[in-house]
C-alpha cells in the first residue's frame, strides 16, 4: 500500500525542538488480524533537546494507518517507532472526530423567526385606515407592502383582516386582544357593484403574488365553516363575493364542499347560503358554464348534501330553490338524478341480457322503469341502443363485424319496435346509429344494412328515414352515410309514389 508524503508541522515537545527530513524505507506492519509489510515515507526527525551540554539524535516519527487504525510498526532491525502525531496526505477524505453531545452554533440565516401575526397585522390595519374606502388604494397599498411584509408566512391572517377586519378565532369571532378596521369586507355595502370591486381587489393581489392562490381558497373553505358565527348580513357578502369569484375562476368549486359540513347544513345555513352564492355566479355566467365548472370537481352529484339527511329528495330541492328564483339550478340537479337513475336503468338492463333473460321480461321491466321515474321514449331508445352496443364484444374485421351486427339486432328488434313508437324516437334512434357507426371506424359501411334490416323489422319507417336524410342527420361523416343510402332512399321514394298512384286509381 503506498501512501502519500509525510508532513510535520514545526512543534515543539516538551524541551525538544525538531526538525524534519522525509525518507522512505520498509516497515513491518503488525496489527491484529493483519500483517504486511509495505513501503512507508516516513519523517527523520533530527531531536535536539535543550540540556547542556546539547545532544543532537536521529528518531523515525510515523502516525496512523490511512483506514485511522493505530499500527505497532518497526523497522528492519526490529526497533520500534514512535508516533509523534505526524499526518500523512492521501485520496481519501478522512472523517473529522466528533465529540458526543457538542453544540454547532445555528447560522443566523438558519435560524426560525418566532410566529408573531402582532406586528404584521398592525401594519395592514393601519394602511387600510389610511386608504379608507378606496379600493383602488387599497389594491396598490396591498401591491406595495408585499415587499416588506411577509405575505407567505401571514396570509391567513392577510386574508382575515380584509374578510373580517382582523384575525378571526376558531368558530369565526374576532380575536379580542388584536387591533382591526372597519374597512373590510364584512363592513362594506352589501350590493353587487360593492363585492366586485372587492373581487377586484382580491383578484389583483392574487395575480401580483400567486403563492397566495392556495391560501385563498383554503380561507375561503375555513370561512364557509365559520358560518354560523357571522351575522347574516356577513354571510349575504361573503355569499355574493364566492359566487363572483367562482364566475371569476380565483377559485375552485372544490370550496363548496365545506358547506356540506354537518354543522352549517342541520340549521339551514348551508342551503340559505348557497341561494345568494348560485345568485352571484349565475348573475356573472349561465347554468352550463356553472354546471361545467360543478362537474369537473365532482360537486353536481353532492348538492342533495345541502339539506339534512331527511331532507335530501329531488322534490324538495327543486320546490327550495325554484321558490327562491332558481329554477335552472332545480333543473340541473333534477337532470343529474336522471342520469343516476338511468346508468342504473342500463345495468340491470345489461345483466338481463347477459344472462338470457325472456324479451317480454326485458321490455316489461324497460316499460316499468320509464313509467317510474318519467323517461321520455327517446332518452330510453337511446339507452337501449347503447346497452345492445357495448354488449358485445366486436370483431375487428368489417365483413365480420358487420354480419355480428346485423345478427344482433335481428335478435333484439322486438325490444327497439316497442320504443319507438314516436317519429322523434325513430328519428333518434337514426341520429345514435349515425354516431356510432361514425366514432367506430368498423361500422362505417355497415350504416345502411342496419338501417334496413331496422326498416324490414318496422322499427324504422319511411317517414323517419326520409326525415333524416333531408333534415336531420348529423355532419358526421354525412357524406359517406349520405352516399350509402342515396339508392335505399330512391326505391322509398319511387314507392311512395307507385302507392299513391294506386289510391288515386282505386279512388
Amino acid at each position: 500500500m503506498e501512501l502519500g508524503v509525510g508532513t510535520l508541522q514545526r512543534t515543539e515537545v516538551e524541551n525538544h525542538r525538531m526538525a524534519i527530513k522525509p525518507q522512505t524505507t520498509t516497515f513491518e506492519a503488525e496489527q491484529v488480524g493483519e500483517l504486511g509489510t509495505f513501503p512507508l515515507t516516513w519523517c527523520l526527525a533530527s531531536v535536539t533537546d535543550r540540556s547542556h551540554p546539547p545532544r543532537q539524535h536521529n528518531t523515525p516519527l510515523l502516525c496512523l494507518h490511512p483506514r485511522q487504525q493505530p499500527l505497532v510498526l518497526r523497522s528492519s532491525n526490529q526497533t520500534p517507532l514512535v508516533w509523534l502525531g505526524v499526518s500523512f496526505m492521501n485520496n481519501q477524505k478522512q472523517q473529522k472526530p466528533t465529540l458526543t453531545g457538542q453544540r454547532f452554533k445555528t447560522r443566523k440565516r438558519d435560524e426560525k423567526e418566532r410566529f408573531d401575526p402582532t406586528h404584521f397585522q398592525e401594519s395592514i390595519v393601519q394602511g387600510l385606515n389610511q386608504t379608507g374606502t378606496d379600493l383602488d388604494a387599497v389594491a396598490k397599498f396591498l401591491d406595495s407592502s408585499g415587499a416588506k411584509l411577509d405575505y407567505r408566512r401571514y396570509a391567513e391572517t392577510l386574508f382575515d383582516i380584509l374578510v373580517a377586519g382582523g384575525m378571526l378565532a376558531p368558530g369565526g369571532t374576532m380575536a379580542d386582544d388584536m387591533t382591526c378596521t372597519d374597512f373590510c369586507l364584512f363592513k362594506a355595502q352589501e350590493d353587487m357593484e360593492t363585492m366586485q370591486a372587492y373581487a377586484q381587489v382580491f383578484n389583483k393581489l392574487i395575480r401580483r403574488y400567486k403563492y397566495l392562490e392556495k391560501g385563498f381558497e383554503e380561507e375561503i373553505k375555513k370561512l364557509l365553516l365559520f358560518l354560523k358565527g357571522f351575522t347574516e348580513s356577513e354571510r349575504n357578502k361573503l355569499a355574493m363575493l364566492t359566487g363572483i369569484l367562482l364566475a371569476n375562476g380565483n377559485i375552485s368549486a372544490h370550496i363548496l364542499s365545506s358547506l356540506f359540513n354537518e354543522n352549517v347544513v342541520k340549521e339551514g345555513v348551508s342551503a340559505c347560503f348557497a341561494v345568494k352564492l348560485f345568485k352571484s355566479w349565475l348573475s356573472e355566467k349561465d347554468i352550463s358554464s356553472v354546471a361545467s365548472n360543478l362537474r369537473k370537481v365532482g360537486m353536481d352529484n353532492r348538492l342533495m348534501e345541502l339539506f339534512p339527511a331527511n331532507k335530501r329528495s329531488c322534490e324538495h330541492f327543486s320546490k327550495y330553490f325554484t321558490d327562491a328564483g332558481l329554477k335552472e339550478l332545480s333543473v340541473l340537479v333534477r337532470n343529474q338524478q336522471s342520469l343516476g337513475e338511468r346508468k342504473e336503468v342500463q345495468k340491470e338492463l345489461l345483466e338481463q341480457m347477459s344472462r338470457g333473460d325472456p324479451l317480454k321480461d326485458i321490455i316489461a321491466f324497460l316499460r316499468e322503469e320509464l313509467k317510474k321515474n318519467n323517461i321520455p321514449e327517446q332518452t330510453m331508445i337511446g339507452l337501449i341502443w347503447a346497452s345492445l352496443m357495448s354488449s358485445v364484444e366486436w370483431n375487428k374485421k368489417e365483413e365480420l363485424v358487420t354480419e355480428q351486427a346485423i345478427k344482433l339486432l335481428k335478435q333484439y328488434s322486438p325490444m327497439l319496435k316497442a320504443f319507438t313508437t314516436q317519429g322523434l324516437s325513430e328519428l333518434t334512434l337514426l341520429v345514435k346509429i349515425q354516431e356510432y357507426c361514425y366514432d367506430n371506424i368498423h361500422f362505417m359501411k355497415a350504416f345502411q344494412k342496419i338501417v334496413v334490416l331496422l326498416y324490414k323489422a318496422d322499427v324504422l319507417s319511411e317517414e323517419a328515414i326520409l326525415k333524416w336524410y333531408h333534415d336531420a342527420h348529423l355532419t358526421k361523416g354525412k357524406s359517406v352515410f349520405l352516399e350509402q343510402m342515396k339508392k335505399f332512399v330512391e326505391w322509398l321514394k319511387f314507392a311512395e309514389e307507385e302507392s299513391e298512384s294506386e289510391e288515386e286509381e282505386t279512388d
